[in-house]
């Protein structure tokens, strides 16, 4: 049993205007005057630390403060708020009395504030979701030659004389393609112009069409249509307008492809710095971390496109051998047709051998058409099932369903180019989840 010369005597209760004396016994004040006191005594089982204990029991809402170490305004104001009085203590800061005090009109007035400026940001993102759209294909394009660059950069070449023959060899592909493709189109077009004339006469003099004229003066009303558009100025104007709106639709593919490949470069050449401004953003502690992660990620993007692009031109090259062994007219153009649709992955061989087939069908009868379709789309599961498989094993690691989810997903939401995306994110989902979040999981 402690004696009285052992540890001074406990506080007695202080009593307030709120209530008795007995209800105030663990108040703040009283509290943090014993544990004032009890920070003098060694003997934690003494009755001053008791009464201290006591104390910051009854001050139970200043949460992690100590009885003896909070500030005696605090006290006050924790008092006050839970006995419900309103009295002001001019010790107290006003930023801590805000914390107490609720203003609807202030709080009404900022809610409203932050709404409008959310969706102040989403109207501007969407007025910019074509940019934004050029700026990720961009990058795509620029992750996807940052293999060929590295593979210069391994053999002692400078970045810059890297990007340079890089660029200039997609150019070049580029420049064959438009080479292809345009007088091919001028050929059509002068030999459709030349010959439209003789395909009138022959549909003119079918016994076909004259028996239907006959019956329902099919001549008679396509001349009075005609007609009737040619004096009605609001279809003349329908038709300048379509004119003009198609001319504006590929002037602006036109100018959103310039703008992608110069960006392409500029991505490329600067990619090294743009990295490590991207990892400097990370934690100190984290940052190497972080810059694992994504080389790895950069990696993964650069070897799907160098893989995929692999693929294509495999494609383009049984497609070109079959049409020139077939007679199917335009073979370059169509093998260049070919190997861009084959660079959607899942769909685009699909559609590739439509297209030629289409085009066999209608220039050469169904044999040719059926040949090609035999014996391309035998080819098609060839690849799928040993010439894919071996050329992407390095680059993703991605489940086929997961493969055919994503592909669907980023069609759905960005068209070819959410398509082409697809398996290189989802990819890196995949390898942030099971490289962090899974890891994180086994740790606990």
């Amino acid at each position: 049993m402690t004696s009285p010369t052992d540890s001074p005597t406990p506080p007695e209760p202080v009593d307030d205007a709120a209530g008795s004396a007995s209800s105030r016994a663990g108040a703040p004040a009283a509290g943090t005057e014993a544990g004032a006191a009890a920070g003098t005594v060694s003997d934690p089982g003494s009755a001053t630390a008791e009464a201290a204990m006591a104390g910051a029991a009854g001050a139970g809402t200043l949460g992690p403060f100590s009885a003896s170490k909070a500030p005696k305004w605090l006290s006050r104001l924790f008092r006050q708020q839970a006995q419900g009085e309103d009295e002001e203590d001019p010790e107290v800061p006003d930023s801590v009395k805000d914390l107490f005090t609720v203003r609807p009109v202030r709080l009404g007035f900022g809610l409203a504030i932050g709404v409008a400026l959310a969706l102040m940001l989403w109207l501007a993102l969407a007025s910019l979701s074509q940019l934004l759209m050029w700026i990720a294909v961009a990058l795509f394009i620029a992750l996807g030659l940052d293999p060929i660059v590295r593979f210069f950069e391994r053999r002692n070449w400078p970045r810059p004389a890297g990007v340079a023959v890089v660029v200039v060899l997609l150019l070049g592909a580029i420049g064959a393609f438009l080479g292809t493709l345009i007088p091919a189109l001028i050929t059509q077009i002068t030999t459709l112009v030349r010959n439209a004339p003789a395909i009138v006469e022959s549909l003119t003099n079918n016994p076909t069409i004259q028996s239907w004229d006959t019956q329902f003066h099919l001549v008679e009303q396509a001349q009075a249509q005609l007609q009737k558009i040619l004096q009605d100025s609001s279809a003349v104007g329908g038709v300048f307008t379509g004119v003009i709106g198609a001319g504006n639709l590929v002037g602006q593919f036109a100018f959103g492809a310039l703008i992608v490949l110069v960006l392409a470069i500029y991505f490329l050449v600067s990619l090294p710095a743009m990295k490590r401004f991207a990892y400097s953003l990370a934690p100190r502690s984290k940052r190497r971390r972080a810059r694992e992660l994504g080389e790895e990620i950069t990696r993964s993007v650069g070897n799907y496109v160098m893989g995929q692009a692999t693929v294509a031109v495999c494609n383009a090259i049984i497609a070109f051998i079959l049409m020139s062994i077939l007679k199917v007219p335009y073979p370059a153009l169509l093998s260049l047709c070919v190997a861009v649709l084959a660079f959607i992955p899942l769909v685009g061989g699909v559609f590739a051998g439509l297209l030629v087939i289409v085009v066999a069908l209608f220039s050469g009868g169904w044999q040719p058409a059926l040949i090609y379709a035999i014996c391309y789309f035998a080819y098609l599961q060839v690849e799928a099932y040993f010439v894919s498989p071996k050329i992407m094993a390095r680059a993703v690691k991605v489940p086929g369903a997961v493969a055919v989810i994503a592909v669907i997903a980023g069609g759905t939401l960005l068209g070819v180019a959410g398509a082409l995306m697809a398996i290189p994110i989802a990819a890196s989902v995949m390898l942030l989840v099971r490289e962090v979040w899974i890891k994180r999981q086994d740790a606990r």
